[in-house]
This record gives C-alpha cells, structure tokens and sequence, in this order.
C-alpha cells in the first residue's frame, strides 16, 4: 500500500510523543463525497431518455456506462497521485494533473472544456433544484394560508407570488453561503449527512411509488434506441471531478483511494438500476405511447416531474421534492469544489492574495444563476450535450492519455494496459461520432 505523505516532512503527518503517525482521511467520507456528487441531476433525468428504450436496454446500458466511469476515476486518481508524488504538490486539482501529464496545450484545451461543462452542469442545478425550491416554498404557503391553492400547471408556469427566479437565488444563496463559511471537514460531514437523508429519502419514495407500479409498463422494449441514452448515463454517474480532492483527503493513499470509489460508485448504482425499473412501472402504457407517438414533434415527457406535480398521494410529492433536492444539493457540492479547484489553480500564479476566496466563489456561482433567469429550460439539454462531448473527452479520452504518459512500473489503480486505455478512448470517440451524427441529423 503506497502514501503519499510517508516523508514525515510532508503535511498529513502530526506529532504524538516525539513520533509521527499517519493522520488519513476516511474512506466512507471520501466515498460519500463520491457517491453525493454522483447522485445528482443525472438520476432525475434518467427516466426521461430511459422511457423510450425500455428497462432492459437501459440497464444493459447503465451497467456498461457505469463500469467505465469507475475506470475513468481510477486513471484520474492514479494520474493524480502520480503526478503529486512527482511535483511534492498535495492540492493540485484535475487540470493541474492534466497540464502536469499532457502539458500547458493539453491542460488548455481541456480546461476551456472542463470549465463549459461545469458551468452548464451548475446552470441545469440551479434551474432545477431552485424550481423544486419555489414550488416546494409555494406548497408550503398555500398550507399555512399564505397563498391560494392552485392547479399544479399554474405552480409549474411561474405565474405565483413566489416566483420561480427566487428560489434559484435562494438555492445559490443558501449552499454558497454555507459552502463559503464552512471548513472542508464539516462539509464533509454535512455532505455525508445529506446524502443518508437522500438515501433515506429514496427508499420511501420507492416504496411510495410501488403503489403505483405495475409491471405491464415494463414490457416494451427498444434495444435499437439503447445507445441513445449513453450520454445521459455519462452524466448520472460523474463524480471525477472530485476525485483529486478525495486523493488529497486521504493523503494519497493508494488503497483507500481505490476503495473509496469502487464504495463510492456502488451505492449510486444500485439506486439508479432500482429508480430507473420504479419510475418507468409507474408510467401507464397509454402515456408512453404518447410519449413515443409524439416523439418526434420534440415532446419530451419527464416521468419523475409528472410523478411530483401530478402525486394525488401529497407523501408521494413531498419525497419526489425532498429527494430531488437533496440529490442535487449533494452533487452541486461536488462540482462547485471541481470548479473551484479549477480558479485556486489559476490563482496559484498570481498574487490575489486574500481576495482569491471570495472572487472564486463569485465566478463559481454567479454565472449559473444569472444565466438560470436567461433561460431556466436548460436541464436536458445540458446534460445531453455534457454526456456526449464534455464527459466523453474529460473523463474518457483524457485520464487514459494522462494515464499513458505518467505510468510507470508501480502497481497501477487499476489493471489492463494499454489495451485498456485504448478501449477508453475507443468507446469515447465513438460516443462522440454518433452524437455528432445525431444531432446533425435533426437539423436535416
């Protein structure tokens, strides 16, 4: 088992009787951070492009997708941990271990690219979980007499006295605050929190929507459309961008890193596979034969807002909501830290000094929620652009590049050679080439 930190005059280490131990994060913390930052907006838009291709061909797909996000993260953390032990730098982040293996040109190209997706990423969590906030404020207001009742159109179109623009401030405002005030520790404990109130949360939403369920609703299957939905599993099961914080946190050790994502991935796994059969027993065949019929006109039907808004059980739409707010919650986390281990990089050379805290998270936050107030519809199509070009080359392409040039004879995170990152780059540029052709199929 190798550690990052075993020269005693490297940080990691403290003093205990004239001796030092090894002081190492946890591996279930560093795998809740994982798994919270995986259980993100992905899973409420899995439904949506899962409902046209059936349960089969879905989880044949989100198996294979799942599995080569799990290799993805383990060539970022060995590239990670690799490239610390050579520069003797603890913090650097995915680009700095991009620029470090694949030089300033490679670290560019992929920084303009990292930095797109996180931001349409964050601009899809603030619309959605601040949407879910409004609604949710507006639902409350109504019960204590604050509002009139209304039709659940009339709560999704905005026209309320609370607006739905208040709760994308509010959500921003509410996690920026704490995130900003907060030391990495205790938000690591909170975010572990969150995430056991999200799988709580989830297991009765389950067993709420099971009453709903019938398993005729399961029988049409599409496997000539499972590759549609590659994208969007590309986007449910990101969480690399964390990755070099969890090496930090567990002071590059090799094992525990390793451990922490295979534990990490899991859990979201198992919740995906289960939600995506749950959601789509729920939907009855006459609306998926809508759905399917008016396809093509650019209908998009989206099984878990129908679900929520549409719940006449009101325990069924509150832990739609609860769990639709923490999943986001936990994943906005995890990609506010990405991005600002993106600008602590940038500042690393300049001489911003005190300032550097405040000015990174204005740039993390404020650009999502003003481009949120532009255009709050944004949801699928971030994501599907994200999974398809973003992910396929930051966490496809790019970790078995970095992986190529930094590899040594060590014992590697994970196993299979060239020949596996190989396949890696393979399977992405093929995912890259269809969604090109796709989409420009539908201009034509």
């Amino acid at each position: 088992m190798k550690s990052l930190f075993s020269d005693p005059e490297l940080e990691g280490l403290a003093p205990e009787e004239q001796t030092f131990k090894h002081r190492s994060g946890s591996v279930y913390s560093s795998a809740a951070l994982i798994s919270g930052t995986t259980i993100g907006a992905g899973i409420l838009a899995l439904p949506a492009v899962t409902l046209p291709v059936g349960v089969l061909p879905s989880t044949a797909v989100m198996l294979g997708a799942w599995l080569y996000m799990v290799v993805s993260g383990l060539l970022i953390a060995e590239a990670n941990l690799q490239a610390m032990r050579q520069t003797g730098r603890t913090d650097l982040g995915l680009l700095a271990t991009i620029q470090d293996s694949l030089g300033k040109g490679g670290a560019a190209v992929a920084g303009v690219a990292y930095i797109f997706i996180h931001y349409a990423l964050l601009v899809a969590y603030v619309a959605r979980g601040g949407d879910i906030l409004a609604t949710g404020l507006a639902r409350v207001s109504r019960a204590v007499g604050w509002l009139p009742s209304v039709s659940p159109s009339v709560l999704l179109s905005g026209s309320l006295s609370v607006p739905l623009w208040w709760g994308h401030v509010a959500f921003a405002v509410l996690l920026g605050s704490f995130l900003y005030v907060s030391s990495e520790r205790w938000i690591g404990w909170i975010n572990s929190a969150l995430v056991v109130i999200a799988i709580a949360a989830f297991a009765s939403l389950l067993l709420l929507v099971a009453g709903q369920a019938d398993i005729a609703n399961l029988e049409p299957q599409h496997w000539e459309n499972a590759s549609a939905v590659i994208p969007v599993m590309f986007v449910a099961f990101v969480y690399q961008n964390v990755v070099p914080v969890v090496a930090r946190q567990l002071n590059g050790d090799d094992q525990k890193v390793r451990q922490s994502i295979w534990i990490g991935a899991a859990v979201p796994l198992v919740m995906f596979a289960l939600w995506n059969a749950v959601i789509l027993a729920a939907i009855p065949l006459s609306v998926q034969s809508l759905y399917l019929n008016e396809g093509a006109s650019g209908v998009l039907l989206d099984p878990v807002e129908l679900l929520r808004v549409g719940a006449t059980d009101v325990r069924l739409g509150a832990a739609i909501s609860i769990f639709s707010e923490l999943a986001i919650a936990t994943s906005f986390i995890g990609f506010v830290f990405g991005l600002l281990s993106v600008f602590q990089d940038i500042f690393a050379s300049t001489t911003i000094g005190r300032s550097e805290k405040p000015i990174s998270y204005l740039l993390v936050f404020l650009p999502p929620l003003l481009f949120s107030f532009l255009d709050p519809n944004l949801f699928f199509a971030a994501i599907d652009y994200a999974g398809a070009f973003g992910n396929s080359v930051l966490f496809g392409i790019i970790p078995a590049l970095m992986v190529w040039k930094l590899r040594d004879s060590s014992s590697p995170l994970v196993p299979g050679g060239k020949g596996l990152l190989i396949g890696m780059i393979v399977i992405a540029v093929s995912v890259i080439v269809q969604n090109v052709w796709l989409k420009l199929s539908a201009f034509s």
